[in-house]
């Protein structure tokens, strides 16, 4: 029997938009909805810069767009003054990032009925993965720069944006004591309610499995069947809201963070590559006996909605900040969103034992 190569079975043109499309199609992010595909920023991508502006439009600001109801008139001499709706300029970044297998690695992927399938799946959920860390890094930044005495103003975005110290976030952690500084119900409560009325856009929650396992046993985890997957295991829900569990989750001497979003609170673009995947045939490795390696490569932006990137502390400009960077609130980040009920995001903090 022939052997099987990666190089016979992998054909770019195909795989790499196959990966692509595996793993969008299967990141829990994407599928409750926290993180949009936006096809401004996939067209940001496709040229040149490593960061550019991404519009938005804020909510109406009840406080100074609508400053009292406006009361209907017979006298056509009164001409009403409309409110005005806001947009918003932030900067989004560019990720250029890449990733090699040797043949070997992929040994156990080349014993399936498609080669080819098989290594792509592994790519995909390789890439998926990733991507839920880039999205950590990125709302680890946001809450670092929350968390400051005066968190960060934007000189280019053109306005104050009015946040207060850790107005995203409830901290109840503390010496451990059960049901006082653990996670529950309650305090998630407290949480979205930083939010005011916004606090129904909320449709996710992402915790770390010891934060998870503390609400199954408190009963507080719901499951519900997955209708895209029959053979999928049943979807974790809290208070009618999808749970994502995440080891990467911030946490540090039994201090957790939980974190909650509404729908779009990030913003995903993907770019093309002028290589998305190759493969290298290298005859001297194993001593002649002959080698292969895999490259797979990815453009992205994820971008958090109302907030701009600083780029203040990133040491390869041309390539993006790697992850410990993007986690650099105090460096890198900027809310530019004026209101704290405009940012679908809140933060819980945790003491777990």
């Amino acid at each position: 029997m022939a052997e099987v190569r990666v190089a016979d079975v992998v054909v770019p043109e195909i795989f790499a938009p196959y990966v692509r499309t595996l793993t969008e199609q299967k990141t829990a992010l994407i599928e409750s909805g926290v993180v949009v595909r936006d096809p401004a920023l996939d067209g940001f991508l496709a040229g040149g810069g490593t960061s550019f502006n991404a519009p938005s439009w804020r909510d109406n600001d009840d406080d100074s767009n609508i400053l009292a109801d406006r009361v209907s008139s017979d006298n056509p001499a009164t001409v009403a003054t409309p409110a005005n709706i806001q947009s918003n300029q932030e900067i989004a970044r560019r990720l250029s990032r890449n990733q090699s297998w040797k043949t070997m690695d992929l040994a156990a992927a080349l014993a399936g009925d498609d080669p080819a399938n098989s290594i792509a799946a592994n790519v995909a959920a390789y890439w998926r993965r990733r991507l839920q860390a880039v999205f950590v890094a990125t709302w680890t930044g946001i809450f670092a720069d929350n968390a400051q005495v005066t968190p960060n103003d934007d000189p280019r975005a053109g306005i104050t944006n009015n946040a207060a110290q850790d107005d995203l976030t409830v901290d109840i952690s503390g010496a451990f004591t059960p049901g006082v500084t653990d996670f529950s119900a309650e305090a998630f409560i407290d949480a979205i309610t930083t939010a005011g009325d916004s606090q129904s856009d909320f449709v996710a929650v992402m915790m770390h499995s010891i934060v998870f396992s503390k609400a199954q046993k408190n009963n507080l985890i719901d499951f519900i069947p997955d209708s895209s997957n029959a053979l999928a295991a049943d979807i974790p829900t809290f208070l009618g809201r999808r749970v994502i569990v995440d080891d990467s989750m911030p946490n540090a001497a039994g201090v957790f963070d939980t974190w909650i979003f509404g729908a779009m609170a990030s913003r995903w673009g993907v770019g093309n590559p002028k290589v998305p995947a190759e493969v290298d045939r290298e005859p001297g490795q194993g001593n002649g006996g002959g080698g292969e390696e895999l490259f797979s490569r990815i453009e992205w932006s994820m971008h958090p909605v109302g907030h701009n990137f600083l780029a203040g502390s990133v040491g390869n400009p041309d390539g993006g900040p790697t992850n410990v960077e993007i986690g650099d609130g105090v460096n890198n980040w900027a809310r530019t969103f004026p209101e704290r009920k405009q940012i679908k995001a809140a933060r819980l903090v945790t003491t777990e034992f």
